[in-house]
């Protein structure tokens, strides 16, 4: 099958100059008024978000959002599923670990104000408030240059444009084409330690030069540099994801860290990629503790709309 852009959600390169990240939890009081919401915001989302981009074209406003396997399981339970969802598995390495942490519904705003940020998720909320409770909002922000907080250029390798929905949009699973998996994992820095190392250690532990972005031959770089120990080459072949990282903090707090999302077709690839980070203990884990981690299915339209209208 081709897949079609016009049907999916935002899920394709674009990181947005403000952005943010809801990780919500339904109540489970009341199945049938829990639902009824899910179909209102299944049903009303996309007229918001079209709404607010002809409000303020330049801004840019794109939105991505969908169900952790538990909320999936609640809502619809008579419904198919799509073949990749489940809670994600934390993995143990040697000496970190990706923690699994919960989450029913999320959602990814970004746009290049954050006012229209607020806004857009300001009318989602009016429709999910009273369902839901929040388990983490996380606001972040483009960096200096694009660069991760770790002052970086980040998301080298990752498909640009229209490309992209060659490796996020799913094409193998007929109920669910044209959706895509979102992983989504929150982590905090020890800038501290991060900024005292010389530069050359920074590039050593990232595998590229700071500046001009160029990647170490292999002998310079760490045997578990980020950008090794985070391919994923299974069967001799790169694959890839979609990533849209920003930075966060609350300086005053001296809590800074970045939002990794990614987005596939096949969640099986960045599962591979998280598992080699934690098993070969990638470098950049020395200064970066992942304090959530978990999965969601983001439906294409057409799945929405078999949703809003009481089909699953």
């Amino acid at each position: 099958m081709t897949v079609d852009i016009k049907k999916a959600q935002d899920v394709y390169k674009d990181a947005g100059e403000s952005v943010i990240f809801t990780t919500l939890m339904l109540n489970r009081t009341d199945l049938d008024k829990e639902k009824a919401a899910i179909a209102d915001f299944s049903d009303m989302s996309n007229s918001i978000i079209n709404s607010m981009r002809i409000r303020d074209p330049e801004a840019q406003a794109h939105v991505a959002w969908g169900f952790g396997s538990d909320a999936w399981d609640y809502l619809f339970p008579n419904a198919p599923k799509p073949k990749e969802l489940e809670n994600f598995k934390e993995i143990k390495g040697p000496k970190y670990t990706a923690v699994s942490t919960p989450g029913d519904i999320f959602i990814h705003v970004r746009a290049t104000k954050m006012a229209v940020c607020y806004e857009l998720m300001d009318q989602f909320m009016g429709i999910l408030r009273p369902i839901t409770s929040v388990e983490d909002e996380t606001h972040g922000f483009r960096y200096m240059e694009g660069r991760a907080i770790i002052g970086f250029i980040d998301g080298t390798e990752n498909p640009a444009g229209v490309e992209s929905m060659d490796y996020t949009l799913i094409d193998d699973d007929p109920e669910f084409n044209n959706g895509s998996y979102a992983f989504a994992q929150k982590y905090i820095h020890n800038m501290d330690a991060w900024k005292n190392l010389k530069t050359e250690d920074q590039e050593k532990a990232i595998g590229r030069h700071k500046f001009s972005d160029r990647e170490l031959a292999d002998d310079e770089k760490l045997p578990n540099a980020h950008n090794v120990a985070s391919k994923d080459e299974e069967g001799g072949v790169e694959h890839k994801i979609v990533r849209m990282n920003v930075p966060f903090s609350d300086p005053a707090k001296d809590i800074t860290g970045t939002y990794f999302i990614g987005y596939s077709k096949d969640f099986a690839i960045t599962n591979r990629m998280l598992t080699n980070m934690f098993t070969k203990s990638d470098r950049l884990l020395d200064f970066s503790t992942p304090i959530t981690g978990n999965l969601f299915f983001i439906p294409s339209k057409p799945t929405l709309e078999k949703i809003a209208d009481g089909d699953y």
